[in-house]
């Protein structure tokens, strides 16, 4: 007979793909990780991981293996919240997004839910990819393009949009444009194209089919602070210009594109009191906010959990397995 403890280990492992990982996510050292899958393969006769050049790669028992602890794995998370008093959320809850939406506009409403819920921590992650839900990277997805994997459940929850803005300074210099048409007189800055592998954030290009990019960074915020200095135009989520008192607007409402928000988390964490309290917390704030995600429009005092639907509203819908596999995919 094994040791159910030990499931934690093979599952981190498998998710970590390495023993450092994933000694650091279970906050023991490398070799208590290493005992104690030796030990689950003892018991099970058998071995789990194959060590490459790339890290532990699982065998075919371990591949038949996996479905079968992340269930426990789930049921043993929800019969200890259940047995909470009151099922009260709380404990650690991790939204991962990208960079740009965590820092200017999450990071700013997420405070707002310890107002309602106290004994919850809240871990707002970035990445230049896409989280795997079905590895537990995250608990819940913020993203602008669907996210793949088996058993996830996702809804589209809002929009943002994008428009061109550009330093004062700038355009004293250069004039302002007045159509569209003006644009390719005008120098842009904008995403390092072998960087991005989404087709959704070269949005620059639906705006100008051949713009004249002058400056060009991965990083959100190195192309704003480049275009707020003079470099040029930049093409910026509402969240990100209309707060950024160095730019002003540019041919705001003309030339503008949009941008689904898609949430998402894993099917056996959607009921569970933690992810449904923040599930419910980012759809009320961000159809309080649909006005400045859209069109750049003053943005919603805080404290949009006085909006929040009732409790006991369903948690999001099952759209199915994703007909892509879990692994990440680049964005920006």
């Amino acid at each position: 007979m094994f040791d159910w403890d030990d499931l934690k280990f093979f599952l981190e492992v498998a998710r970590q793909g390495r023993l450092g990982p994933a000694a650091r996510q279970l906050r023991v050292d490398i070799a208590t990780v290493s005992r104690r899958v030796a030990e689950l393969e003892r018991a099970f006769g058998t071995k789990l991981f194959e060590r490459t050049a790339e890290g532990f790669e699982l065998t075919a028992a371990a591949r038949h293996l996996l479905p079968h602890a992340e269930a426990i794995e789930a049921h043993t998370r929800a019969m200890a919240e259940a047995a909470g008093p009151g099922r009260r959320a709380s404990g650690r809850v991790r939204l991962a997004t990208m960079e740009g939406i965590a820092s200017q506009y999450l990071a700013r409403r997420l405070p707002a839910l310890r107002e309602t819920h106290p004994d919850l921590l809240v871990e707002l992650v970035t990445s230049p990819a896409l989280f795997n839900l079905t590895r537990r990277e995250a608990d819940i997805s913020l993203s602008f393009v669907p996210v793949s994997g088996a058993r996830l459940r996702m809804r589209q929850v809002g929009a943002f949009s994008l428009f061109l803005y550009a330093a004062p300074a700038y355009l004293k210099r250069h004039g302002s444009p007045r159509t569209r048409a003006d644009l390719a007189q005008h120098a842009f800055v904008d995403y390092v194209e072998d960087l991005v592998q989404i087709r959704e954030v070269h949005w620059l290009l639906d705006v100008v089919a051949e713009p004249r990019v002058v400056f060009r960074s991965s990083s959100m915020f190195a192309q704003q602070t480049a275009a707020a200095a003079g470099a040029g135009l930049v093409l910026l989520p509402s969240f990100a210009g209309e707060t950024d008192r160095r730019l002003v607007p540019v041919l705001k409402p003309e030339v503008t594109i949009q941008r689904p928000i898609f949430l998402a988390c894993h099917e056996d964490l959607a009921d569970l009191p933690r992810v449904q309290a923040l599930t419910r917390f980012l759809e009320a704030t961000i159809a309080a906010d649909t006005a400045f995600l859209l069109k750049g429009g003053p943005l919603a005092p805080a404290g949009a959990q006085d909006v929040w639907p009732d409790p006991r509203a369903p948690a999001l819908p099952d759209l199915g397995p994703s007909r892509n596999n879990a692994e990440r995919r680049s964005t920006a």
